[in-house]
């Protein structure tokens, strides 16, 4: 299994512009250089523990981290097809997956609707295997700044 420091670790290495940021037992991972936008653009997040109105993944389980990505409309409807329907407050998204499972990339079930796609736990080969992923989600996350900060 990574460890979340070293997917920390290999995100701030790999890519430019990146502020991590820590709250609430998750570490949000943001496109902000030079931190120009209050908070930035966050394309991925790694989370240690349940929230109130997110416990699906049973992330209170001792060494169960949750690593979430934000991809593309398209990749997620070619990994997973039709996005689910927006699930309401406190709910799930409806795709049939168990969402405590290890090491399987799925749907997120609180925003898979947007798009954003979780792995508990990964191993080294499922991390490697999926990183074009997060590549994807931080080109979309500097896309996104661009206009946000464009005159």
């Amino acid at each position: 299994m990574v460890q979340p420091k070293n997917i920390v670790e290999k995100i701030v290495t790999e890519f430019d512009g990146i502020v991590p940021k820590s709250s609430w037992g998750e570490i949000s991972l943001f496109y902000n250089p030079g931190q120009v936008l209050p908070n930035g653009v966050y394309f991925c997040t790694i989370k240690e523990k349940n929230g109130d109105n997110d416990k699906a993944s049973d992330l209170d389980r001792v060494g169960i981290y949750r690593l979430s990505i934000g991809i593309s409309k398209e990749s997620y409807e070619s990994l997973f097809g039709t996005r689910p329907k927006r699930p309401s407050k406190g709910s799930i998204v409806d795709t049939g997956h168990d969402f405590t499972e290890s090491n399987i990339l799925m749907p997120h079930p609180i925003y898979g609707w947007m798009s954003w796609v979780q792995i508990l736990n990964p191993s080294e080969a499922k991390f490697n295997e999926i990183f074009g992923l997060i590549r994807e989600a931080y080109q979309n996350a500097v896309g996104k700044f661009n206009k946000k900060t464009e005159k």
